[in-house]
């Protein structure tokens, strides 16, 4: 399956390809799309039940690689995953190593324990419908899956995601059936840790990641390895945006369009 793809950048310049969470679309990488665009040609897929993407099964790891690898066409570069697209990013890089030159890891989701993606689960089968933008937003707040996030911020992006729903109201564009199978996924133990440069950012209040994963990561990779903990929660490009982006510049170092002239 093709999917709706997001860039920003120089369509000659190096591929970084961000993959995103569940419940999300790659428009969510819009501000780090932008900052980064000025070295990479950055692709952002809709994941196949998310966004402007066909909604359709299956929506097994294997089928979501697929369609990634079809939309891109990306035979080697940076690798980016937040949450369950970081689930997505192990996966390639233990089945396709060559494929990835570096990976950068944001708050993945690399395994979720079994009573958590049922309780996840469980949530997605009772419909989420808002009067208003700034009432999507506020829940985010009230329930602490944002921080430190600007208001103004949150408000910009959930505009962009919310749709008309039933009764006037609205709703994310995602299918909720393919969230489920995605939380089902995540409960499953993680591959091996690919031996490529791999960094981590981790949200400092984040729930998600576990412990045992990263230092996983940094035994096996030992040098290969770097780990970056910003302020905030989960979704580390909301709460902690610059340090986010200082970090991923610095892991990538002087590469891109400046490296090659």
């Amino acid at each position: 399956m093709t999917l709706h793809l997001h860039a920003w950048g120089d369509a000659e310049a190096p591929p970084l390809v961000c993959l995103h969470g569940v419940t999300s679309h790659g428009g969510r990488f819009h501000r780090l799309g932008s900052r980064l665009a000025e070295r990479y040609r950055v692709l952002a897929p809709d994941l196949r039940g998310h966004g402007y993407s066909d909604w359709e099964p299956p929506w097994s790891t294997g089928a979501q690689l697929a369609d990634v690898l079809e939309t891109v066409a990306v035979e080697r570069g940076v690798w980016l995953g937040h949450s369950y697209g970081g689930r997505l990013l192990a996966e390639l890089a233990a089945r396709e190593p060559e494929r990835v030159e570096r990976a950068i890891f944001l708050d993945p989701a690399l395994q979720v324990l079994p009573h958590v993606a049922l309780d996840m689960a469980e949530l997605e089968r009772h419909d989420r419908l808002f009067e208003s933008v700034e009432e999507a937003v506020q829940l985010r707040y009230d329930t602490g899956r944002v921080l430190l996030a600007p208001r103004e911020m949150l408000l910009e992006d959930e505009a962009v995601h919310l749709e008309p729903a039933r009764g006037g109201r609205l709703g994310y564009r995602y299918c909720k059936s393919a969230v489920v199978a995605s939380w089902s996924e995540m409960a499953e133990p993680p591959p091996k840790p690919a031996r490529v440069p791999t960094l981590f950012v981790l949200g400092a209040q984040s729930w998600l990641v576990l412990d045992e994963h990263v230092e996983r990561y940094r035994a096996e990779l030992g040098d290969l390895f770097e780990l970056v903990e910003v302020p905030g929660g989960h979704t580390v490009f909301w709460d902690a945006l610059d340090a986010t982006v200082e970090a991923i510049e610095r892991f990538l170092g002087p590469q891109g369009r400046q490296a090659k002239s």
